[in-house]
C-alpha cells in the first residue's frame, strides 16, 4: 500500500491523542482531527480548554472517590441520602446509569477501575483499602456490589464480597436477568440460565 502524505507534527500528535480515546482507531482519530481543524477549529479550541479546566478542576470525593470540584462532592454531602447503604461501582459513568434509575438513594464508591490480572491490575492500583476503612467505620450495613457483569467485574465482586463480608456488614451484588419488555427468542443463553438461577417469588 502506499504511503500517505507525510503529516505536520502537531497533526500527527493530535491523531495519537484522540487514539487513546476508548474504541477509536487510527482512522477515526484521523477523520476527527481533519474536522476539528478544517471545519471547527473553534470548537477545537473549546475542546482543548475544556479538557485543560476538568484536569485541573477536578479532585476525587474524599469519601466516594468519584469526580469532584470540592473535597467532598455533593452527593455525599446530600442529608438526604441513606449512609447505611453503599453502591460499589467501577466508574463514574456506572453511577450516573445508577442515579438515572431513580431507584437508588444510598450513597457510593467509586472504584475508578476493575480487577484485571492479565493485564497487572490487582487490589492496590484499584484502591480497595479505603473502602475497606469506610465500610468498617460503623456507619454501612450494606453493600451492593454494582461491577460490571464482565470477567473482570466478576472477579472484583467476588475478591469484594470476600474481603467486606470479614467486615461484618451484608454484602449484596445486582441481579442479572431477562430485560424488561424482552422476548426469550432474542435473549442470549447466559442471560438466560442467570435469570434462571436467580429466580424470585412470582
Amino acid at each position: 500500500m502506499a504511503a500517505g502524505l507525510p503529516e505536520p507534527e502537531p497533526l500527527r500528535v493530535l491523531i495519537d491523542a484522540l487514539r487513546g480515546l476508548p474504541g477509536v482507531g487510527v482512522r477515526t482519530a484521523r477523520r476527527m482531527a481533519y474536522h476539528l481543524l478544517q471545519h471547527d477549529p473553534d470548537g477545537a479550541l473549546r475542546l482543548g480548554d475544556a479538557l485543560r479546566d476538568a484536569v485541573g478542576g477536578l479532585c476525587h470525593c474524599e469519601r466516594c472517590n468519584s469526580f469532584s470540584q470540592t473535597p467532598v462532592c455533593a452527593t455525599c454531602e446530600n442529608p438526604d441520602r441513606d449512609p447505611s447503604v453503599l453502591c460499589v461501582v467501577e466508574t463514574p459513568a456506572d453511577q450516573n446509569m445508577i442515579e438515572a434509575s431513580h431507584g437508588y438513594q444510598g450513597l457510593y464508591y467509586v472504584l475508578m477501575g476493575r480487577l484485571a490480572p492479565l493485564e497487572g491490575v490487582g487490589p492496590d492500583q484499584v484502591r480497595f483499602a479505603p473502602l475497606r476503612d469506610r465500610v468498617r467505620d460503623g456507619t454501612v450495613r450494606e453493600v451492593i456490589l454494582a461491577t460490571n457483569f464482565t470477567a473482570e467485574g466478576e472477579t472484583t465482586a467476588y475478591y469484594l464480597a470476600e474481603m467486606l463480608r470479614e467486615c461484618g456488614v451484608k454484602v449484596t451484588r445486582l441481579a442479572r436477568g431477562v430485560p424488561s419488555g424482552s422476548e426469550l427468542e432474542y435473549v442470549d443463553a447466559g442471560t438466560i440460565a442467570w435469570a434462571l438461577m436467580e429466580r424470585r417469588p412470582g
